[in-house]
């Protein structure tokens, strides 16, 4: 291409490209190709051109080319390239979201990405395209747990009335424990956090023990009472009952919101509660934890100081807790609960709401 192609400029045609070459407001591709056909002009060898455009030989030729057959208009336009890969047709994409929604071939328990692009015979890519347009993800899956208690209802206006409207001279705790809280110890250090690498954390361990922490979320002012024992039965929770009894000022009634736990119903837990009429128990639905919300301050102190965390006894581990609790009560806020009990009724059950 290099001998068949020598640019001739005439005058006018220099002149043109002088012009453009100098206008600040020109396109830099622009202004690159005419000088690349001024050099050319010069008789500068096509290497050179090269080296001073920084551009490859068959670059220099491809614009040499495009000169001589249009001229300078040839080189201020780019040429028409051949059309792209045709879109999927609309079937294709409705047959492939159809797919997806229904059950895989064989006994696969989802769809994946190289099945469908096999089945609707199309490119992995453009299935991961169509489920991103539809916001379809098969390889995930959300679980659920229906409570079946036949008070649910009634329990969830109880404890909703109490998070929403707390009783004037009232206290409202939000009681549970998390047991066996392990002191986990690594078998060697890990390395920390660098620039494009994560920090390490031996998969192996040494497990030194374990704890569990009995917790009193107050509503009102967000501040937790929390007491670290040995074991979680009935006689560790009234030792936990009476701490509370012992914290709390005298004439105020004390409103507790707990679990289904056997330790909670026990027959001597009974009997304490009749020794102490200011309590009143009132038990969550079965399988309905969430409505606990002591629970929201458990999964806090998972994720910021146990699941990383590095304890050689039980000390260690009851030392750090205890710490996490002086520092989530210097900043405690109160609980706030926003959605009435009628509203999470109409939400679990929208037939029925829609009836009524």
């Amino acid at each position: 291409m290099s001998q068949e192609v020598c640019p001739l400029v005439s005058a006018d045609d220099r002149f043109r490209l002088e012009a453009i070459v100098v206008d600040r407001n020109r396109s830099q591709k622009h202004v690159a190709r005419a000088r690349i056909i001024l050099w050319s002009a010069e008789r500068l060898n096509v290497a050179e051109i090269a080296r001073r455009s920084e551009i490859s030989r068959p670059a220099v030729w491809r614009w040499q080319r495009r000169f001589v057959d249009a001229g300078v208009d040839g080189l201020l336009f780019d040429a028409t390239r051949k059309p792209g890969k045709a879109p999927v047709a609309k079937t294709v994409v409705q047959r492939i979201v159809t797919l997806t929604c229904g059950e895989p071939p064989g006994e696969a328990t989802h769809w994946t990405g190289r099945a469908m692009a096999k089945a609707a015979g199309v490119s992995l890519r453009t299935v991961q395209r169509i489920w991103q347009a539809h916001k379809l993800q098969p390889h995930r899956i959300r679980t659920f747990k229906r409570s079946r208690d036949p008070a649910f209802a009634t329990k969830l206006e109880d404890i909703v009335g109490l998070y929403m409207a707390p009783p004037a001279h009232a206290l409202v705790l939000s009681i549970d424990e998390k047991s066996q809280i392990q002191a986990l110890d690594r078998t060697q250090p890990g390395l920390p956090l660098k620039p494009g690498k994560a920090g390490t954390m031996t998969h192996d361990y040494v497990r030194h023990g374990t704890t569990t922490l009995f917790a009193a979320l107050n509503v009102l002012d967000g501040t937790v009472l929390g007491q670290c024992m040995q074991r979680h039965r009935h006689q560790e929770f009234i030792r936990f009952l009476n701490a509370i009894e012992r914290a709390v000022p005298a004439g105020k009634v004390i409103h507790v919101i707990l679990d289904n736990y056997a330790a909670h119903k026990h027959e001597k837990v009974r009997q304490w509660l009749a020794r102490h009429p200011r309590w009143v128990f009132h038990f969550t639905p079965t399988s309905g934890s969430w409505l606990n919300a002591v629970e929201t301050f458990f999964s806090a102190l998972t994720r910021k100081r146990l699941k990383r965390g590095v304890f050689r006894s039980i000390v260690d581990l009851q030392a750090a807790i205890n710490r996490y609790l002086d520092e989530h009560n210097a900043e405690s806020k109160p609980f706030i609960w926003t959605k009435p009990a009628s509203k999470i009724i109409e939400k679990l059950n929208p037939v029925n709401a829609s009836v009524h």
